[in-house]
């Protein structure tokens, strides 16, 4: 079964292909449009408790990814990964719980979905989602 796209939040597409690069937009933990996680990321809040929303933003953005390829393609590597955490005072842990995004992107694609990796804390994210990814990948 197929993964359903990205439904995009405003004026974009989930994903632009150029080439052999494929550039996704930031992606939240949405299912069928709908925030299913919500808020700051919390200090005292173990980092497991958002292991669900930083995969399903990652899946969201590999899903866009994918839907640019052609029939018979397959994704050569992820280039790069930001993890944008709408992160609360305090929280440090940002390279750790980027870590669940770069774990689920290996598990699918095996060591070449391992690229170059930002994880950035922010004030807000888009309706207020707790996190947001955003990958290139080559084809």
């Amino acid at each position: 079964m197929t993964a359903a796209i990205p439904v995009p939040q405003g004026h974009y597409r989930p994903a632009m292909r150029h080439g052999a690069i494929i550039y996704t937009s930031g992606m939240t933990p949405r299912v069928q449009g709908r925030l299913v996680a919500s808020g700051p990321v919390r200090a005292d809040v173990p980092l497991e408790d958002y292991r669900d929303a930083v995969v399903l933003a990652c899946s969201n953005a590999l899903t866009a990814a994918r839907a640019q390829l052609a029939e018979g393609e397959a994704l050569a590597a992820v280039l790069t990964l930001s993890v944008f955490i709408a992160a609360e005072p305090g929280f440090t842990a940002h390279a750790r719980l980027a870590d669940f995004a770069s774990h689920y992107l290996q598990s699918e694609l095996g060591a070449d979905g391992v690229g170059a990796r930002a994880a950035i804390g922010v004030a807000t994210l888009p309706g207020n989602a707790p996190v947001e990814v955003q990958l290139t990948a080559a084809v």
